[in-house]
């Protein structure tokens, strides 16, 4: 998870930045971090409250943002022995960067699902109280080009993930129907569907063939 924290730590800190912008305390702000722990959701909401949008508005918004951990939950916990307090706190801490982490490898491992995302949990929230005690003096993230760690390092787990037709007909499925439909549906809607049809693809090219009677 060492690479990706190249990515957290200033985009943590530039939340906390916006967050103080829009007239939001500090304390507030790093609650957020400890309480919601999403980082889009948490920039949606900052961008939100800046605009004086109401509390319904709000908890639509990062609802929909955050719809794509529906799947997310779904993968964990038909592969991963979870229970009780450890389901609660894996939940908690299920990440975009966590969910990719373990699918690649660690699925079936609790340990290390709650390991990757504890590891993002506290390297944000730390990123997060810097960026409200350091507020300006932080350059912002996509200027010097980091925003580009992300989509590399889940390109790093997905090639490995691709050994057949059929994996490779799912990801390529999922990709053009997000980017397909990603002109047309807010982000998160065109991420579920186009998922939903990956998914489809998969069943169907996974479908045991029937031996001739």
């Amino acid at each position: 998870m060492v690479p990706l924290w190249v990515g957290v730590v200033p985009f943590g800190a530039a939340y906390a930045v916006s967050a103080r912008a829009a007239g939001i305390s500090p304390l507030d702000a790093q609650l957020m971090s400890l309480l919601v722990f999403a980082g889009g959701s948490q920039f949606a909401a900052v961008g939100l409250v800046a605009a004086g949008a109401g509390p319904w508005t709000l908890v639509t918004t990062t609802l929909l943002i955050n719809l794509r951990h529906v799947l997310y939950g779904v993968v964990v916990g038909a592969s991963t022995p979870l229970s009780g307090a450890r389901r609660w706190l894996a939940a908690h801490l299920l990440t975009d960067e966590s969910f990719g982490m373990h699918v690649a490898h660690g699925r079936g491992r609790p340990a290390f699902l709650i390991g990757a995302g504890l590891s993002l949990f506290l390297v944000w929230n730390l990123a997060t109280l810097a960026g409200a005690l350091l507020a300006h003096a932080l350059p912002d993230p996509t200027a010097i080009g980091l925003d580009i760690v992300f989509p590399l390092a889940f390109l790093a787990l997905l090639v490995p993930l691709l050994r057949d037709r059929a994996t490779v007909a799912v990801a390529g499925v999922a990709a053009l129907g997000s980017w397909t439909l990603g002109h047309w549906l807010e982000p998160s809607l065109a991420l579920m569907s186009a998922a939903a049809a990956a998914a489809a693809c998969g069943a169907a090219l996974r479908r045991p063939t029937s031996e001739p009677s």
